[in-house]
């Protein structure tokens, strides 16, 4: 089909976040094993997931787990448009900063805009969250240990070109005044500097 003869009724939407996977993480650093922004997404939800089980079972929270997943899946689909921008970039400026996050918020409604109006309605909010005070904070938390575990499996590879970064995530997690990070960061977080063999089967 040519391009003049797409359907008036084509939507793209799940089309451009399929290519996630063709954006990559850590520009500016020599990467062992490349990541891109999809399996980032993934980690991020599956730990923003266990941070809310874990205030939940074990910190008196009533959290969706469902949620902050949900949240997390999708707070870098805008880098489909704006690709991975490195951290020392995206913060060189207050000016900056500020209009790095408007091209982010343009980007998210650019995605949406590929949705019918009724579905659009209803994925705006997986989009737009920063609402949700509790969510944001967990979110940005299961980042950083993503961010860190990322470190973590280079540095064992021998690339010592994410030591500083790793230590730099480390002390800011060790700072969370959430209980969960520090749970996960106590219970959890070993396991990634271990090897396969080294590894609890049970």
């Amino acid at each position: 089909m040519k391009k003049c003869d797409i359907a008036p009724d084509q939507y793209d939407f799940f089309a451009f976040l399929s290519r996630m996977k063709y954006i990559s993480r850590w520009g500016l650093m020599r990467n062992t094993v490349p990541e891109n922004i999809q399996e980032h997404s993934l980690d991020v939800a599956v730990i923003a997931h266990a941070l809310v089980m874990i205030r939940n079972t074990y910190f008196n929270g009533d959290l969706d787990p469902g949620r902050a997943a949900l949240y997390a899946m999708f707070h870098d689909a805008s880098e489909i448009f704006t690709g991975d921008m490195p951290t020392p970039v995206k913060h060189f400026n207050t000016n900056f900063k500020r209009s790095f996050h408007q091209l982010e918020d343009r980007a998210r409604r650019k995605l949406l805009a590929m949705l019918p109006p009724e579905l659009a309605r209803g994925y705006e909010p997986l989009f737009f969250f920063e609402g949700e005070a509790a969510y944001v904070a967990l979110v940005k938390a299961a980042d950083k240990i993503a961010a860190l575990a990322k470190c973590i499996e280079e540095e064992k590879s021998g690339n010592l070109e994410f030591r500083r970064a790793g230590l730099e995530h480390q002390e800011h997690l060790a700072a969370s005044p959430l209980p969960e990070v520090s749970y996960f960061m106590d219970k959890f977080l070993p396991g990634y500097r271990l090897s396969l063999d080294e590894l609890k089967l049970g």
